[in-house]
């Protein structure tokens, strides 16, 4: 069976326009709390999966060197701290601080203020039907699920 060609229906310029919009929205909405998304980016990865510099800049699509700086500026706002592995002691564990833990949860009812305010005019079952279709989308383009594209740019 021959397939035809669909012709464009204006998604991909949408997911852009929605996307870049969304995302300065968001650094206005967390500008008053002193950090960047990059920075809220990695204290969610931080808190949710246990790992190291190297580790997080792998899944990140970061530069090392680069991460080093981005921690660096989260530990000296005291929201991070490199701790010694206790079983390899070469490698640090990066973990929140009660503070980075405080601005986590700011940060996520920020997060959740966002996603209402942008899907105001979906109902609940649309919002489902479009954060499915989104990670449909991520899963076939071969892009990292929780990981904005944004970090290779870094």
């Amino acid at each position: 069976m021959k397939s035809r060609k669909q012709r464009p229906t204006g998604a991909a310029f949408l997911l852009a326009q929605v996307g870049a919009h969304a995302a300065d929205r968001f650094g206005e909405r967390i500008k008053r709390l002193g950090v960047a998304p990059r920075h809220a980016g990695i204290l969610r990865m931080i808190a949710t999966t246990p790992c190291n510099q190297r580790a997080l800049a792998k899944r990140l699509g970061v530069l090392p060197s680069r991460m080093v700086i981005l921690i660096d500026e989260l530990a000296e706002k005291g929201l991070v701290e490199r701790k010694r592995n206790a079983k390899d002691r070469r490698h640090s564990e990066l973990v929140l601080t009660k503070r980075g833990g405080r601005m986590l949860q700011k940060l996520s009812k920020l997060a959740a203020e966002h996603e209402a305010d942008l899907c105001a005019g979906l109902t609940a079952a649309e919002r489902d039907t479009l954060a499915a279709l989104g990670r449909k989308i991520v899963h076939q383009q071969g892009l990292t699920p929780d990981v904005h594209p944004g970090y290779r740019k870094l």
